[in-house]
């Protein structure tokens, strides 16, 4: 029951820590954001062509 809950490491047979596993997820949380983030400015950028956007519109 306890190999289902708790993961363990390669070959070793020895569980994680609850601290190395808060830094794997949180370690593979910031490089999803990152990437979600690079996404964003990608799309943003590729919608900002000269003269779509506001700004300078004045009403």
């Amino acid at each position: 029951m306890s190999e289902e809950t708790v993961p363990q490491q390669g070959g070793t047979g020895q569980p994680k820590g609850l601290l190395q596993q808060m830094e794997e997820l949180m370690a593979a949380l910031n490089a999803d954001l990152s990437a979600l983030d690079a996404d964003l400015q990608a799309a943003g950028d590729a919608g900002r062509g000269p003269g779509s956007g506001e700004e300078g519109k004045a009403g």
